[in-house]
């Protein structure tokens, strides 16, 4: 438009300018649905949108929030949006406004990838989320799960955009209320309000913000009992209390992180006398995403992971409590395939898809200086991942478990859990029955010690089809020799090389860690000698066909008679290679205040963020961070259904 503000050529019509979306975002919806006032003292909000646009609304009511000494612990602000404007257009609209201009450089900030379906933006330390639902209203809203506190019922006109204000859409609105849920409108068109009230809303007329005479406000109150998809979830819980996390790997950081930021009080038990003894002390690993031509459920997931990841890493960094650079760094990732080419979704480089450029954002063709850094032919086959970097799991996991009310307690072996029925509460106890501790909730994140120790405990969940996988890397430190040889990037395919790293024990020194290997029921730590000269052989195999240049540098060390021991540790996966992530039991109220977080594998650092806020959407009735099949294929219910089909 002349006036600088994005027009929209799919509906014919403007986003609103600064000039009148101010107003209206503050009249018509924030006051419209009684806020702030209405969420004071609440444990969490949860705010519904129908059109995210430029982002108006929700910069407002950020501010609203953020200004407000009653505000809830977490607000959840959820926005449908099938056409999303562009990085630089967002720029260029932002308000003048000196408390919302700020907030909307964050926002731009993090205005990237947004392929169809569900992404999860994270704000003032992970207490503010936004969830955008990229793609049609419809079909979107038909798909997830939540629940609305408030609704902003906003959109293009009905005169452009019928489908957004249509009998079926108010049913789809009127699904995710709750008796009491406010909705407010610009729109007072006749068929909209009949729509709304025979979904069971109250409606109203109001005062409307020059020039509009009117705006809309409704109450959903049916006369009918309102009826909810059931998730086979036991009941949210009403406030947060205390609860036990029993692992201090990244599952149980992840865990204890995401619970602790609600409110609740969380203590932290290992065995070991450090967090993260485990597969989680891995001297560094990659954060990347896994791409498909289907763009297949793993694809999907390891993105909306990647995207929790990085959150995360830059909300601790700007807390102190992570140094890019010493502990992780975001510099992409370079894919080379070896066996056959890596095939990005067609449509991501197709212009004027619905992909693209978002697409691209997270994985593109590789470029020919990409591979001449990693020292590759012209002709190799490659992908390069934007969103991706390597992280120094130990120190995440730290960082983590400094969050406000967690406690730490080590030398806290667990042999058995137990269940008081009359004080409903849940007790870890150790092999002479003395009880560590005990709480209403108990998050189980052992990784490989969680099936033996649902098993003693003489829990049905025992029987579970989850696998011990032992991985074992080379590692070493770098010489001048072998620091030149390296690529600037870490680099995966079959194996992963992360080149260049501080060491944990020497300062000033660098590492190189190269892995890892796969051996499946294998347990034993340490592993034999034998074990581990196998476990350099395949290592150093695995990279001489990653990386011919390197692994012709690293000759010495792979060649050496005894080379030094492999970095070794066992890890937890499920049979379908998928992480788990819901309640113990196999109905809602069987095993109630009992949840796991497990079966990570190779892919912890990936998703162990995402599953540990996944967790505590569903134990707190939230709206979830990512799309709701992806979460439905993390849940319990699958392996129960294994267990089920076992012969006893």
């Amino acid at each position: 438009m002349p006036d600088g503000t994005p027009y929209n050529t799919r509906f014919g019509d403007r986003y609103h300018s600064e000039l009148g979306g101010l107003d209206q975002a503050r009249q018509v919806f924030l006051g419209g649905c009684g806020l702030p006032a209405a969420w004071a003292d609440a444990a969490q909000w949860r705010i519904l949108e129908t059109g995210f646009g430029l982002g108006l609304n929700f910069l407002v009511t950020w501010a609203a929030w953020k200004a407000d000494p009653r505000r809830p612990r977490m607000l959840h602000f959820v926005s449908v949006e099938a056409h999303p404007v562009s990085r630089e257009d967002l720029l260029k609209s932002l308000p003048a406004d000196e408390t919302l201009r700020p907030l909307g450089e964050q926002l731009a900030a993090q205005w990237w990838g947004l392929l169809p379906g569900v992404h999860r933006l994270s704000f003032d330390d992970g207490q503010l989320l936004l969830t955008l639902y990229i793609g049609d209203a419809k079909t979107m809203l038909r798909k997830q799960q939540l629940t609305a506190d408030s609704v902003y019922l906003d959109g293009f006109s009905p005169q452009l955009n019928p489908e957004m204000w249509d009998e079926d859409a108010m049913k789809n609105i009127a699904r995710h209320c709750h008796r009491g849920t406010q909705l407010a409108t610009w729109c007072v068109a006749g068929h909209v309000r009949q729509a709304l009230k025979a979904q069971g809303f109250e409606v109203k007329k109001r005062t409307g913000v020059p020039p509009k005479r009117h705006n809309l406000h409704a109450t959903y109150n049916p006369a009918w009992e309102p009826r909810h998809r059931s998730d086979g979830l036991p009941a949210p819980v009403s406030q947060a209390s205390r609860c036990l996390v029993l692992g201090a790997g990244l599952a149980g950081a992840a865990a204890a992180a995401s619970l602790a930021r609600r409110g609740w009080e969380v203590t932290v038990l290992d065995a070991a006398a450090a967090p993260a003894a485990g597969a989680s002390g891995l001297p560094a690993g990659l954060f990347c995403p896994h791409i498909s031509p289907d763009d297949s459920v793993l694809s999907r997931l390891s993105r909306s992971g990647v995207r929790a990841t990085l959150q995360n890493l830059q909300q601790l960094s700007q807390a102190n409590k992570l140094q890019p650079s010493r502990d992780w760094a975001h510099d992409g990732v370079l894919e080379h395939d070896l066996n056959e080419p890596s095939h990005l979704p067609k449509s991501w480089l197709q212009p004027g898809s619905d992909t693209y450029p978002w697409g691209l954002h997270w994985s593109a063709p590789v470029q020919p200086a990409q591979l001449s850094a990693a020292h590759l032919p012209a002709d190799s086959q490659a992908v390069w991942h934007e969103q991706a970097g390597w992280v120094r799991p130990a120190q995440l996991v730290q960082a983590l478990l400094q969050s406000p009310g967690i406690h730490w307690q080590g030398h806290a072996p667990a042999s058995r859990l137990l269940r008081d029925p009359l004080r409903q509460l849940w007790q870890v106890q150790d092999a002479q029955g003395q009880t560590l501790a005990e709480a209403p909730m108990l998050v189980l994140a052992l990784g490989p010690d969680t099936k033996p120790l649902l098993r003693a405990s003489g829990l049905a969940s025992g029987e579970w089809e989850l696998q011990a996988i032992r991985g074992q890397v080379s590692v070493a430190e770098h010489d001048a020799r072998t620091l030149a040889a390296m690529p600037p990037f870490p680099v995966n395919g079959h194996g992963n090389l992360v080149p260049d790293f501080p060491s944990a024990s020497h300062a000033g020194a660098h590492q190189w860690v190269m892995g890892s290997t796969f051996e499946r029921d294998v347990t034993a730590l340490p592993p034999t000698a034998a074990d581990q000269q196998a476990a350099h052989a395949s290592n150093g195999e695995k990279l001489a066909a990653l990386l011919p240049g390197c692994r012709q540098a690293l000759h010495a060390f792979f060649e050496a008679a005894q080379p030094p021991a492999t970095w070794a540790r066992v890890r937890c996966a499920a049979y379908d290679r998928l992480p788990l992530a819901g309640p113990a039991g196999q109905t809602a109220d069987e095993l109630p205040g009992l949840w796991v977080l497990t079966g990570l594998g190779s892919r912890g650092l990936t998703l162990s963020l995402l599953c540990g806020e996944l967790l505590a959407a569903r134990l707190h009735g939230e709206p979830l961070p990512l799309d709701a099949k992806l979460a439905q294929a993390l849940g319990t219910q699958r392996l129960w259904s294994r267990a089920l089909q076992q012969p006893r």
